[in-house]
């Protein structure tokens, strides 16, 4: 059952050191605020995992949060690359980082395995890739009804998946509406869910198209106005298109980086 409590008391009970994280969210819904808090409490050697790092992770990664990303793509969307994460490919700046690639398929039927409890999910695709030589996460099975080859990969299980939604309802049951993206899937198929909202309301009324995720799956929820920021959240604010521009030219020198940082280390959740 979910407890209602503030980000930082969530962050420091339920992401360790060394733990599998997956902070899901796509093109809104993004949760920025777990993730400036995670850099703020300084956890190491994270396995990151998301369908589609973007600022949030480009900032974990310069923070030295990340030992590894398992992705299926990468970039500052709209903008360009993510240069703290180049960096730390490249140099090693400011930890040496892994990855492990797969396509949106890929990270999705992982998430479902990881979801419904099976070791591993099966699909058509990777064919003419070099990918299973090269990824342990991926391989080939043969169909026992007709011989087809196909793709199989290995269910994702986070430690911890983190995701922003609009509203909870005060027993810690989770509306969220818009694009949805694998926020369900990567919830289900964790050890541990967090979930930080823009309100906490007496009741969830019905929304057209929403995901509820009920409380007895999730270990947390936070209250965090404009957590998603600067995304959009879906019927609460617009994405802060301007954040997403500033942030090429932050991100490309290790000194403006690094006073980026500072800054955000020393405000408040």
């Amino acid at each position: 059952m979910a407890k209602i409590v503030p980000l930082p008391q969530a962050v420091s009970e339920f992401v360790h050191d060394g733990d599998t994280v997956a902070l899901e969210g796509f093109t809104h819904l993004i949760p920025f605020a777990a993730g400036h808090e995670i850099i703020r409490q300084e956890r190491r050697d994270l396995t990151l995992v998301r369908m589609t790092p973007d600022l949030v992770y480009d900032q974990m990664i310069g923070a030295g949060c990340a030992a590894k990303l398992v992705f299926s793509w990468g970039g500052n969307p709209g903008v360009g690359s993510l240069h703290r994460m180049r960096d730390a490919l490249s140099s090693g700046w400011p930890a040496p980082l892994e990855i492990e690639e797969h396509s949106h398929a890929g990270m999705a039927n992982r998430y479902v395995a990881g979801a419904s409890g099976l070791p591993f999910a099966v699909l058509r695709g990777y064919v003419g890739t070099d990918l299973p030589l090269h990824t342990a996460s991926v391989a080939t099975v043969r169909c026992p009804f007709t011989g087809e080859e196909l793709a199989a990969v290995s269910a994702l299980n986070p430690d911890v998946t983190i995701v922003h939604a609009q509203r909870a309802d005060r027993a810690g049951n989770v509306q969220l509406w818009g694009i949805p993206g694998v926020q369900k899937e990567a919830v289900l198929a964790a050890t541990h869910a967090i979930v930080t909202v823009e309100e906490v309301v007496d009741v969830l009324t019905p929304v057209p198209g929403a995901v509820v995720l009920p409380t007895w799956v999730l270990a947390a929820v936070s209250v965090v106005p404009g957590g998603a920021a600067p995304s959009y959240a879906h019927g609460y604010y617009d994405r802060d298109n301007a954040a997403y521009r500033e942030w090429d030219a932050i991100s490309r020198d290790r000194g403006t980086f690094t006073a980026w940082l500072e800054k955000l280390k020393g405000e408040k959740s």
